[in-house]
């Protein structure tokens, strides 16, 4: 169920060849994403549950295909939204509610190099784009 985005990533973590190359590749995912509006960085957007600031905007357009604009104080969370963003940006809402995140996320071996807190607060984003797919279904 993952968009071509999402297995572009799956592709070139396949090509990496270890954490540390893997980890700064989110982190330039992170970095090249544009920063979410200060205006947008209020507490209806932020997430709870994160050790980091993080920040989800959600956009459903009329065709009803889901979108979100991110942003975190820490720059692997904010690599962490990118991916996300890979994953569920641009699917109607309906599908976002069928991804299985931990096993989309599970191909790209996060769960074994995340500390408990980033694992945590990954979920906690997750849970967040779910809830709001869910209100809008």
């Amino acid at each position: 169920m993952a968009s071509k985005a999402f297995e572009d990533i799956v592709e070139d973590f396949d090509f990496l060849e270890d954490w540390e190359e893997r980890y700064r590749y989110v982190i330039e995912q992170g970095k090249s994403m544009a920063p979410l509006d200060e205006a947008l960085k209020v507490p209806a957007t932020k997430v709870d549950g994160c050790a980091s600031q993080v920040w989800l905007h959600p956009n459903i357009d009329e065709a009803g295909k889901f979108r979100f604009e991110g942003d975190s104080d820490a720059l692997i969370v904010r690599g962490l939204i990118a991916v996300l963003r890979n994953l569920y940006n641009n699917l109607e809402i309906k599908d976002v509610l069928r991804v299985d995140a931990s096993v989309e996320l599970a191909r790209l071996g996060l769960n074994d190099h995340l500390s408990a807190q980033r694992s945590n607060g990954l979920r906690a984003m997750i849970e967040r784009i779910r809830d709001i797919a869910g209100q809008n279904v």
